[in-house]
């Protein structure tokens, strides 16, 4: 393996472990707390010591996350589906979701208390919310951008709205799904954890809140370090499957993964 590809496959890691040994000179040199800032080794002792709790916190918040994008994923694509196919709905419910999606969504965490008491519940709610809108629009701007020609085309050969809808616009759309795919999924963590910090006992996003008043800030950043893999780790997963299924879309470093 030459240099060139060496930097191409770990480029990632070597900046992780470049900027790991920065953080980690900055806070010896100058000294600073725990409590303000912690070095990489103190929250890598955080993580060892409190594995457990950790551990069952995070599958907490990985359970409320996946079903609450699960719901993101189904109801986003039939709602993409309906606006990226009819022009009249496009225009009647594109500035209402546009509308919505930027009501900042920790505002709407005390209504859902209010509604669904707090738990698991307000959680994949919140997950749901903040990132099915990606996938609407994403899907809805696939079909939407259809060429008329090629519509045209398929209509003189006989095909119907549904054929081309099925033949042509899903797979056409497919990019764009999986894009906004890549993008939901680490908001749905968002979602997740902006309600275990504000009406849960259970979760990352609690045992970061229950760290904080404690004034363990090594705790604290560990649940950080635990979301970021978690969301690392979906968002590879739906790019390996982007990969996949639609390497025909793929640009040539994307592709050479």
């Amino acid at each position: 393996m030459n240099l060139k590809n060496f930097l191409n496959r770990y480029s990632s890691l070597l900046v992780v472990i470049g900027g790991l040994i920065l953080w980690q000179l900055v806070c010896t040199v100058f000294q600073i707390p725990d409590y303000i800032f912690p070095s990489p080794l103190k929250i890598c002792e955080s993580l060892i010591e409190f594995h457990q709790p950790i551990f069952e916190h995070a599958l907490q918040t990985l359970y409320t996350t996946i079903i609450g994008f699960a719901i993101a994923v189904i109801f986003g694509m039939w709602l993409g589906v309906v606006i990226g196919t009819s022009p009249l709905i496009y225009r009647a419910l594109y500035p209402i979701l546009v509308g919505f999606n930027s009501v900042p969504k920790v505002a709407l965490v005390p209504i859902l208390i209010i509604w669904f008491g707090s738990g698991t519940l307000p959680a994949v709610i919140t997950a749901f919310i903040i990132s099915f809108f990606p996938i609407v629009v994403n899907v809805a701007t696939g079909l939407a951008t259809i060429e008329p020609e090629l519509k045209d085309v398929l209509r003189s050969l006989g095909a119907t709205e549904r054929d081309v809808l099925i033949k042509v616009g899903i797979p056409r759309s497919l990019p764009y799904f999986f894009a906004s795919l890549k993008i939901a999924v680490t908001l749905a963590f968002v979602g997740s954890v902006i309600s275990e910090t504000v009406a849960s006992n259970k979760g990352v996003g609690y045992l970061m809140i229950s760290a904080s008043s404690n004034f363990d800030t090594p705790l604290v950043f560990a649940g950080l370090v635990v979301i970021a893999v978690m969301g690392i780790g979906m968002y590879e997963i739906f790019a390996r499957l982007e990969g996949k299924m639609t390497h025909w879309a793929q640009r040539d470093q994307v592709s050479a993964r």
